[in-house]
């Protein structure tokens, strides 16, 4: 089994599953309906259709995560098949203290940022000061408040809202760019996304609070300037 041999492709035909029925994981517990046990467990016997399967099942996943860290979709690629080859090489290692999600999730964070620290940095924080509104002296809003809701039934509105919102998302650092996806796009809960990126629930929740009030500040900007035009 060459997991190397299997591009990672966004529109990618489902490859057999592992079996859903009952699991024993390694600490004995038993877990019904658990496909990713089923699938730990085949990736162990190196079953042939295994590495597909994994592909299949995590790819688009991890591939989202890749690109929100490195920016880039050549680079993306190349680090989510050198994450799955580490998957498969060290499957034996894998204990149930996190979910398999998690632990590839972990796995294709620390190889992104490895890509990254191999190529330009760039800036790796978002301040306070970005993203808080400012006020005069006297404690009034220094910008003015624009109500622009009205304003998103226009479905051209919409499009072009979209086109800004991923703008600004591959503006932010990446550490803020993995929480937000891992959080907002890919659902998982804080403690999921504090154990994926090897941080503290209190540091992952500062990144995605901080990275989504930039993305709103970015959104309120174009708002209120197309209110101007």
């Amino acid at each position: 089994m060459d997991v190397k041999q299997f591009r990672v492709s966004r529109n990618a035909g489902r490859a057999p599953r592992a079996p859903r029925d009952v699991m024993i994981h390694p600490d004995g517990v038993q877990q019904k309906g658990d496909g990713d046990w089923g699938l730990v467990e085949a990736l162990r016997r190196r079953d042939a259709t295994a590495a597909e399967c994994l592909v299949a099942t995590f790819g688009d996943r991890a591939y989202r995560l890749a690109i929100a860290i490195t920016g880039n979709r050549q680079d993306a690629e190349e680090v989510v098949q050198d994450a799955f080859w580490n998957v498969v090489r060290k499957i034996d290692t894998f204990r149930a203290e996190s979910s398999l999600r998690s632990w590839i999730y972990r796995i294709t964070a620390n190889a992104a940022y490895q890509n990254r620290r191999s190529s330009a940095h760039r800036r790796n924080e978002i301040t306070l000061d970005e993203v808080l509104p400012q006020f005069h002296e006297d404690g009034h809003h220094a910008d003015r408040i624009t109500d622009w809701s009205t304003k998103l039934d226009d479905p051209a509105m919409r499009t072009e809202l979209r086109g800004v919102l991923s703008s600004a998302v591959s503006e932010l650092p990446p550490h803020y760019r993995a929480a937000i996806v891992l959080r907002d796009v890919e659902g998982l809960s804080m403690a999921e996304v504090a154990d994926a990126l090897g941080i503290t629930v209190g540091t992952a929740k500062t990144r995605t609070h901080r990275a989504r009030l930039l993305l709103r500040k970015r959104l309120s900007t174009f708002m209120t300037r197309s209110s101007e035009g």
